[in-house]
């Protein structure tokens, strides 16, 4: 099992990330939620891996070891927008000579997951949704969040621009899910969730080939019920075979 920490430069800066099973087999991308950073995988990550597949857990930018440039002097919202995050994404698989991958995004990861599956459908073969709600705005609005005492393993910025696209998401959002051509397997935490169920029903809905199954798990479905999690998403990633890579893996670090 490789799960030494790498670096990569993507979209103009450096994210870090994880890597686990052969290099040579096929590729699967998993994207962590809000305040998370690619370690969280780790409970499903190296069974992914074994499958065999080559899995890949970045760091997204403003988390964990990746860089936070909402710390930079005269840095604006901006720089946590989704579809940056979305830039990030599609540059580190470029520098990693990925063309081709199934994407896993859990919350946060999800809309990063789903915003590069409508606008680059030739690079997700297959993409799997964990607890995403649709871009619906908040009523009421999120409050603004009071930043806690002490160290914390993320950026605060990314929290606050973060808070301001989920109360506003831009409508584009849900104006292209029909964009998302690829098989779709989206995993809902059921009752016990912070996401309302029903958004993830809404957002199944738009789309095209999308199917929904739930686990009673709540928001953390893959650390919470894993056996159950990778049973679904195994199931899903192999029902027509795995892809393959058209390029060899380049580890830079």
């Amino acid at each position: 099992m490789d799960i030494e920490l790498r670096t990569v430069k993507a979209n103009g800066i450096t994210l870090a990330y994880r890597a686990w099973g052969p290099e040579q087999a096929p590729p699967v991308l998993l994207l962590h939620c809000r305040g998370a950073d690619g370690a969280d995988w780790a409970p499903v990550a190296g069974r992914l891996g074994a499958g065999p597949r080559r899995v890949y857990a970045p760091d997204l930018r403003g988390h964990g070891r990746s860089e936070w440039p909402g710390t930079e002097p005269g840095a604006g919202a901006d720089v946590y927008a989704y579809a940056t995050m979305r830039d990030d994404i599609r540059a580190f698989l470029a520098a990693l000579g990925i063309d081709r991958v199934d994407v896993v995004g859990h919350s946060l990861g999800g809309a990063v997951a789903y915003l590069l599956a409508q606008t680059e459908p030739d690079v997700v073969r297959r993409l799997v949704l964990e607890d995403v709600p649709a871009p619906i705005p908040l009523d009421p609005p999120r409050p603004r969040a009071e930043r806690p005492d002490g160290e914390l393993p993320f950026d605060w910025a990314m929290v606050r621009a973060t808070d301001e696209q989920r109360n506003a998401p831009d409508p584009v959002w849900w104006d292209h899910m029909g964009r998302i051509t690829m098989p779709t397997l989206l995993i809902g935490g059921g009752p016990t969730s912070l996401i309302p169920q029903e958004q993830i029903s809404a957002l199944a809905g738009l789309i095209p080939d999308a199917r929904l199954v739930t686990i009673d798990a709540g928001h953390l479905v893959h650390e919470t019920r894993p056996a159950e999690f990778l049973a679904a998403v195994e199931a899903f990633l192999d029902a027509e075979g795995v892809v393959t890579r058209s390029s060899a893996a380049r580890t830079p670090s």
